[in-house]
């Protein structure tokens, strides 16, 4: 008969070590699948004596759905399923070492023990997670230096901006931070999947690329209740603009506050910065990726079509779009269901724009399948494709006779300067290669023909389809703009329109002129600025045009994005018209941040944030907020009293950190003229 109920001793320092679970600040056992972790229990009499073990995860535990296992004791750890090997014992205690499968379910475990013909006994409960470290698994990632980046790592980069002005900010995921990881296992049983089936849902969760495509549903709102609802309405009344957000524990923990519901806003980067927090958390080695001039393909043809009216207005017209910046993630893991070229990193997006299988998520897509064009793969390859490599299509589009006219198209438009950070430093690498070969080369035109096909889009009528003789036509003029000075919100903004005559002939040219804020979707704001100007130019001459838009022009209109697009559609006497058009991003002004002395593990240390006011006006509500795992528990706010015309502010306050290495401190500064001016400081800790 077993003696009372045992006492586990779960060596949750020394597991923790083995298993790389030490950053989790839990005190429950955390272990990786496919590797030994020791137990140590008492209150079984006579214990190496017929000891059963059992480990049950989920809602209806089965050995059918390899949701419960129960073995007893070997000499060996078993290479298939569960064992347990004795490791030593005293008079009363027992100290066993577990093994669990490579495959094995993930998620919270409860486990027991029996011992002869009595009752089992409860040893207690421990969390299963993905093992990049050890070669069996499917998420295995060979180079130790990427697991610590793309698991460990609680502190990123992401890339915004445009493709002619990139920028970043960093992002607290902080994965192993509080109750983040209990939140995560919630996220999956709130699923659409897991509420319709939980049985066959928990029995999945043994595969990141299920798991991938189910996280990819729930952090977004749509359909489930998910993490985070999207807005890109520039109208953030009810929550929170997304451009303030500095990290994901905020998020996930507001989610879980509210009783789970929608987090309000998120945009792109929200979405993709939360799911790396989640999939980190889990074990799958994750990274975000940004894409610049990314295409939303919305009629799935491989083509983007922009229209815009003869004043040089981008109208709203069609569900295309092209993105100024797009953020998504990628996941390490096998393909199983493709075979062998297909592993490694997997597309996952989860901010929703179109739906897949009924629901708003994306993915797991191949990028191995992306790049050579393999778009009838699983999952949602067609729409990724596009995001990277769609053509585009510009369009006249006369509202009052519905008539439209090509101005031209392009196929190198989409998907540049494709980016990541890289691992173990925070600079800023290009992967546009992995999605797609060189643009303009024969191979990339001949892989774009190849998905065509796929899709049957090669030999459909399309009565779109502009005729050969308006593709050929070659304009008569080129024009371009040029940013002269700097791009900064609170200066005025100086370009030039650059009109070159290619004939041999003189040509008169009518050039209507706008300038719109826009978000960082180009999506269509507020007008800013119009202008309209006649020229004419000499053969084979070019012509400069100052273009002027002072600050307090554009500054009630700009949004959070600052983005602005500045257009001109010039109309060509006896020619073709011609669109010259340019995206521009503006920077906030800069913000300082010195770490005043030695950062010390469990010491204070004073930090000084400075921040002065580049303009002529005072500047007032200002806040600012400052986060950093390991650094500080949560998020503080400080508030700052109104600043004078170019008067600088010093806010001191105090860290206390907690575990030494290299850490970020995530500083972001608002204002009633400036919004969410960030920066990062590496803060080195020592013991």
């Amino acid at each position: 008969i077993a003696a009372t109920q045992p006492s586990t001793n779960w060596h949750l320092k020394e597991n923790a070590r083995e298993h790389h679970t030490s950053k989790f600040s839990s005190k429950e056992l955390i272990v990786r699948r496919g590797q030994a972790f020791t137990i140590t229990f008492n209150g079984t009499e006579r214990p190496e004596q017929n000891l059963i073990f059992i480990a049950e995860t989920g809602p209806k535990p089965s050995k059918v759905t390899k949701t419960l296992a129960t073995f007893d004791i070997s000499s060996t750890a078993s290479k298939e399923g569960w064992s347990a090997v004795l490791q030593s014992t005293t008079s009363n205690s027992v100290s066993i070492s577990i093994s669990s499968p490579h495959n094995a379910v993930i998620g919270r475990y409860r486990l027991s023990v029996q011992s002869g013909s009595s009752s089992p006994a409860r040893l207690g409960t421990f969390v299963l997670l993905f093992n990049p470290w050890s070669s069996g698994d499917d998420v295995f990632l060979p180079n130790k230096a990427e697991c610590e980046e793309y698991v460990l790592e609680e502190f990123g980069i992401i890339f915004a901006g445009n493709k002619n002005h990139i920028s970043s900010f960093g992002w607290n995921f902080g994965q192993f931070q509080g109750d983040i990881l209990d939140i995560c296992l919630s996220i999956m049983d709130r699923s659409l999947y897991y509420r319709q089936d939980p049985v066959t849902d928990v029995s999945h969760r043994h595969d990141p690329r299920y798991l991938g495509r189910v996280l990819s549903a729930m952090i977004n709102a749509n359909d489930d209740q998910g993490v985070v609802l999207g807005n890109w309405s520039d109208k953030y009344e009810g929550g929170r603009n997304p451009t303030s957000w500095t990290g994901s524990g905020e998020i996930l923990q507001s989610w879980k506050k509210s009783g789970f519901k929608p987090v309000k806003y998120g945009q792109c980067w929200v979405f993709a910065a939360v799911l790396t927090t989640v999939l980190r958390c889990l074990g799958i080695p994750t990274r975000t990726i940004t894409n610049f001039s990314s295409a939303h393909d919305a009629d799935a043809n491989l083509r983007v079509d922009e229209f815009y009216d003869a004043d040089g207005n981008h109208l709203e017209r069609g569900a295309d779009s092209v993105w100024n910046f797009h953020v998504w993630n990628e996941s390490w893991f096998t393909r199983h269901d493709l075979g062998p070229s297909y592993s490694g990193w997997q597309v996952l997006d989860a901010t929703p724009q179109e739906q897949s299988g009924g629901i708003y998520q994306c993915g797991p897509a191949s990028r191995h399948a992306i790049k050579e064009g393999e778009v009838d793969l699983d999952y949602d390859g067609a729409f990724v494709f596009a995001e990277v490599n769609a053509d585009c299509m510009y369009w006249n589009y006369d509202s009052a006779t519905g008539k439209k006219n090509l101005i031209f198209s392009k196929s190198t438009e989409i998907g540049v300067s494709i980016s990541t950070k890289a691992v173990g430093r925070d600079d800023r690498v290009d992967v546009t290669s992995d999605y797609k070969y060189q643009e303009g080369s024969a191979k990339e035109r001949e892989v774009f023909k190849k998905a065509r096909k796929k899709l049957g889009l090669e030999d459909k009528f399309d009565p779109t389809a502009p005729k050969v003789e308006e593709i050929e036509q070659k304009p008569d003029i080129s024009g371009k703009f040029k940013v002269a000075g700097s791009l900064e919100v609170g200066k005025d903004l100086n370009l030039l329109l650059v009109l070159e005559n290619l004939q041999s002939e003189a040509k008169t040219v009518n050039v209507n002129m706008t300038a719109w804020s826009t978000l960082y979707t180009r999506r269509r704001v507020n007008q800013i600025w119009k202008d309209s100007i006649s020229v004419t130019l000499a053969p084979k001459e070019e012509k400069q045009f100052p273009i002027k838009i002072k600050y307090p022009e554009y500054q009630q209109q700009l949004t959070t994005d600052k983005t602005i697009q500045v257009t001109a559609l010039c109309h060509v006497e006896d020619g073709i018209q011609v669109l010259v058009k340019r995206n521009i991003t503006l920077d906030n002004p800069g913000i300082d941040i010195q770490v005043l002395g030695e950062a010390k593990v469990n010491k204070e240390v004073l930090v000084e944030v400075a921040f002065t006011n580049p303009i002529d006006t005072e500047v007032k509500d200002c806040v600012l907020q400052v986060e950093g795992s390991d650094l500080l528990q949560g998020i503080l706010e400080l508030r700052i009293p109104p600043l004078k015309a170019n008067e600088t502010s010093s806010t001191k306050f105090k860290l206390i950190p907690s575990e030494a290495g290299p850490k970020h401190l995530l500083v972001n500064f608002s204002c009633d003229k400036f919004a969410d001016i960030k920066t990062f400081k590496m803060v080195n800790v020592i013991n």
